[in-house]
């Protein structure tokens, strides 16, 4: 249990204060046992991530590695994903709901939660919250069932007679279907039996399938236990009938029997959680509804038809409840399913009654005695404004190692990753609103390491409150954002200091090669980005929110481009990979002011395990070559000589300690903020050109 900053509201969310929330038990235990085991007995788990760790390994060595997978293992997880109860505030993309409605929502266990609102719905008048909270559980039944295609007579098996297929049973009786059930629980069974399904153990099961459909065989199986076993999908094929459908709504083994499933040409169906949109980000994130005539049913539409289900007591919930724990006893509930030391079934957590519209906390002390010190005249005192994997693995590690630097408070929307991080990294206070950061006297520089649509907008309020800002690359990521920037800097009469994590110029092998062409006569520069694929529907991938791969991270190469052919963009040309959806397989041709060119190629179809970049520097009778940032090669006059650099640096630590030697001392920007807007504009460019087929003037 833990204090954190209520979330705030984003434009397409939903605020509600809840009061009551249901543990799904079989779900939940799979993610705790899962936290518990051991390093091997993760990575047993999680082969996948053992892949990426050995690619990290690779690339970055063993003591950084060591590091950023211990601060990985560190973050916790948000328990539970069905809750019901008030709406406090709606945001402002937001119709369907208002300030007051009874909600249920897939929000986890927590007094206030902030939900997009498509996994937000209306609880019918007749529902008390500690019932309509198995709403979206009840909802990933429905959407079981709703795969078996069944209609009224069918003969439907149930294996798993736990929370799910307890509903699952009365959602079939519902809809017209003779339900026989079967579980390795004496207790379910009989619960089960006593809302109308036939029950047995394994050989009973089978044998009352084979009595009621003249021995056929079931019409449909629904599978809704949850184990590792691939039993229940044996016993599915065996209680099946020919051609019927078989739908996995829990985790069991899907090692497909084919003696069973070929002669009977059975169909093996696997049921994505609530139904139509989840996982979709478009849907869940941006609130962008699937067509009603089309898809009749979402998500959202499932857990609406599931909450009339439970208001019209064709759900019958309430027998479900065993335990009722109020939030503070919630470890309680949690020793109740790991040590299994009483039956149990439907757990609810309730929450105390509040006053929805009181103010929200929206910050917390985290250390008072660090909170309480004297404030020395030359300190740096960060508000950092994002709590994510850059701000975590590579900022904060580097900024806690430096002197002079006070770390007061720690910003994130949702309020869990700022007070968890805040704590590991020994900030004062934790927030979920840049609002409380910039009230906040004490705080004289803020970092902006929030995603990429946010950062024109944060630095401009952020500098207009007289702070030094260090903003995370991009700066913007259209042409508006960086205007407005522009403008805003304009009509301030003495903008502070500002910059952008361009850091690669920074970097050991940067300062070196610059250094190794001291004269400025026009060069020519390749640069060869191994950026690894990132799929189609990340967040960055998309233009509204990360910008696109080119604004996002090939903003680097264009700015060490810049920096090491000692000019300024003023055209750029480029070409996408025909078999290319989006624009991380391309090709960049940038012309300097002063004649010098740059080639850049940003590929994401090669392989991890190759190293990421490689720059070539052509020009005046020298060659330099940086490869991946662990060794230079400089060649003059018939002699190359090859320097190796210890570690991975990328420039990280040098430009942080640039910034604060500029913020402290009132010194020059360490990047010029005309080369950021021009490398900025360039990147922008880049996506004009790819949208034209034409060069792009800067």
């Amino acid at each position: 249990m833990r204090e954190v900053p209520a979330p705030v509201c984003g434009r397409r969310e939903v605020l509600i204060a809840n009061h009551a929330s249901l543990l799904s038990a079989g779900t939940e235990k799979m993610v705790v046992d899962l936290a518990r085991k051991s390093l091997l007995g993760k990575a047993r788990e999680r082969p996948d991530q053992v892949r990426r760790v050995l690619e990290k390994l690779r690339r970055e060595g063993v003591l950084e590695t060591i590091r950023q997978v211990r601060a990985k293992l560190r973050d916790p997880i948000a328990l539970g994903y069905s809750s019901a109860g008030t709406v406090i505030e709606v945001g402002r993309d937001v119709r369907r709901f208002r300030p007051g409605d009874r909600v249920a929502s897939n929000g986890p266990h927590a007094g206030v939660v902030a939900v997009p609102q498509n996994l937000v719905a209306r609880i019918p008048d007749v529902s008390p919250f500690e019932e309509a909270c198995y709403g979206v559980v009840a909802s990933i039944a429905l959407q079981g069932v709703r795969l078996a295609h069944i209609g009224v007579g069918d003969r439907v098996a149930v294996i798993g007679l736990g929370l799910i297929g307890q509903i699952t049973c009365m959602i079939l009786r519902a809809s017209g279907c003779l339900v026989i059930g079967t579980d390795t629980d004496e207790e379910k069974r009989r619960l089960a039996s006593e809302t109308g399904c036939e029950v047995g153990a394994k050989d009973e099961f089978l044998a009352r399938i084979s009595e009621r459909t003249d021995g056929h065989g079931a019409d449909a199986v629904l599978i809704t236990a949850a184990t590792a076993s691939n039993d229940p999908l044996e016993i599915a094929a065996s209680a099946a009938r020919k051609k019927a459908r078989i739908v996995a709504v829990g985790a069991v083994g899907l090692n497909v029997p084919r003696r069973e499933f070929y002669p009977k040409e059975l169909e093996l169906v696997v049921s994505c959680s609530y139904g139509p949109g989840r996982y979709d980000a478009n849907y869940e994130e941006r609130g962008e509804d699937y067509p009603y005539a089309y898809v009749r049913w979402t998500e959202q539409r499932n857990i609406e038809a599931a909450l009339e289900l439970i208001a019209a007591r064709q759900v019958e919930v309430r027998r479900l409840t065993t335990h009722t724990f109020k939030i503070e006893e919630a470890e309680r509930a949690y020793d109740l399913i790991e040590q299994a030391s009483e039956p149990y079934l439907g757990i609810v957590l309730t929450y105390p009654a509040s006053d929805e519209t009181e103010t929200l906390k929206r910050k917390i002390i985290l250390d008072s005695k660090i909170a309480s010190r004297p404030v020395a005249s030359d300190e740096i005192r960060i508000g950092m404004v994002g709590a994510g994997n850059f701000a975590s693995l590579v900022l904060l590690p580097l900024i806690e190692k430096m002197k002079g630097v006070r770390l007061r408070a720690i910003c994130s929307a949702g309020g869990v990753s700022a007070t968890v991080l805040g704590e590991r990294h020994h900030f004062e206070t934790a927030c979920s609103s840049i609002d409380e950061i910039l009230s906040d006297e004490l705080i004289n520089t803020v970092f902006i390491t929030t995603r990429h649509h946010l950062h024109a907008e944060q630095a401009i309020t952020a500098l207009r409150a007289g702070r030094s800002v260090f903003i995370e690359k991009p700066l913007a990521i259209n042409e508006s954002e960086i205007d407005e920037f522009e403008n805003a800097l304009d009509e301030m009469s003495y903008p502070a200091l500002w910059t952008v994590g361009f850091n690669r110029r920074f970097s050991p092998a940067a300062r070196m090669v610059a250094e190794f062409f001291s004269s400025t006569q026009p060069r020519t520069l390749t640069y060869r980005f191994n950026a690894g694929a990132i799929a189609s529907d990340h967040w960055t991938q998309d233009l509204e929110r990360g910008g696109g791969r080119i604004v996002g991270e090939a903003c680097h190469a264009l700015d060490l481009a810049s920096f090491l052919l000692s000019g300024k963009i003023v055209r750029v040309f480029a070409e996408r990979a025909a078999s290319s959806e989006t624009d991380d397989e391309t090709a960049i041709i940038a012309r300097m002011d002063n004649g010098s060119i740059a080639s850049i190629g940003y590929f994401a179809g090669g392989d991890k395990s190759f190293p990421k970049e490689r720059i070539e520097i052509f020009g005046g009778g020298r060659v330099a070559v940086i490869d991946d940032f662990k060794t230079v090669t400089l060649s003059k006059d018939g002699r190359a000589r090859t320097v190796k650099i210890s570690g991975l640096d990328k420039g990280h630590g040098a430009e942080l300690k640039a910034f604060f030697e500029a913020a402290r001392g009132g010194g020059p920007p360490p990047i010029a903020y005309d080369s950021i807007i021009n490398t900025t504009r360039a990147s922008l460019a880049v996506l004009e050109s790819l949208r034209t087929g034409l060069p792009v003037d800067i």
